[in-house]
């Protein structure tokens, strides 16, 4: 059925833009960075799950109980020691989320830099249960369906941490406004960090998963970040469960245009359903305006 054919993988894709764009969510949300070399970190964590199933015959999801904790105390290191000055430097919430784009920015071409002299610039892909599986009348992969089902059972346990926790409770809070959390005794540096290196954490289970089934190099991390941001902000800054209805979407609609309009307009289609986003809800999805 052609419904199928367009649902059945488009809640897969869709499932994988929710989950590239929760660490997002987490990092520019509650610790207020534009992390410009967002997409770079998930391409280097799919090189790092490449690099290890090619040389050790170790499985991605067995990489993930490495690449997970290794991403968060970098991103915990990058936030405490530069970004973090950053932001205490910068007089407003303005003038900070420059300094964060600008600080970014230079990161993303040293990782993107580290990668192009460790793995050229040629496409890498490997075989990793590749073994198709037929599904109501749709044809899918294992490996796709294996990352659909890590990225629900992750994003899942994401919003009922943040909803169903104290601290959960308090990155919200930080989230919805810095200055009233400090006012009721939340470490707002402190779970800033936090939270970065969670989002970091979160990324680079992306890039494992995205590894096990689409072909990469070391300069596509801008597509990445571009997608991340849009689904970000149509879902709403800061809002996880908006992230994850937003990147559904995302991904059933680029499905649909790719079946049945053209495969190339699929870009134009993402943008599209962006600018339409925005023009009747400004601040997202599940965004709030601001009083």
């Amino acid at each position: 059925m052609l419904l199928v054919d367009i649902v059945l993988p488009g809640l897969v894709l869709g499932g994988m833009y929710a989950l590239i764009a929760l660490g997002l969510t987490l990092q520019y949300g509650v610790a207020r960075i534009m992390n410009l070399s967002y997409g770079e970190s998930l391409v280097a964590a799919a090189f790092g799950a490449f690099s290890l199933y090619s040389g050790l015959g170790l499985s991605p999801l067995a990489a993930l109980l490495l690449a997970v904790p290794v991403a968060m105390v970098l991103n915990w290191l990058l936030y405490r020691f530069l970004l973090e000055r950053l932001m205490r430097r910068g007089k407003d919430r303005g003038a900070q989320e420059i300094d964060s784009i600008l600080v970014t920015f230079g990161v993303l071409f040293v990782i993107q830099g580290a990668m192009l002299v460790a793995f050229g610039g040629q496409y890498y892909s490997y075989s990793y249960l590749s073994i198709p599986l037929t599904i109501m009348g749709s044809t899918l992969a294992v490996n796709r369906l294996v990352a659909l089902l890590f990225a629900a059972l992750v994003g899942g346990a994401v919003y009922l941490a943040l909803t169903r926790t104290r601290i959960g409770t308090a990155v919200r809070a930080i989230a919805v406004d810095p200055n009233a959390a400090r006012l009721v005794g939340i470490d707002v540096a402190a779970l800033s960090g936090f939270a970065f290196a969670f989002g970091g954490g979160l990324v680079a289970i992306g890039g494992v998963l995205v590894s096990m089934f689409l072909t990469f190099n070391a300069a596509m991390g801008v597509v990445f970040t571009m997608k991340a941001l849009v689904v970000v902000i149509m879902g709403g800054v800061g809002n996880v469960m908006g992230a994850l209805v937003a990147g559904l979407l995302l991904g059933v609609v680029e499905t649909a245009v790719a079946r049945l309009v053209d495969p190339g307009l699929t870009l134009a289609a993402t943008y599209a359903l962006f600018l339409g986003v925005l023009l009747i809800r400004p601040t997202g999805l599940f965004g709030r305006a601001a009083s």
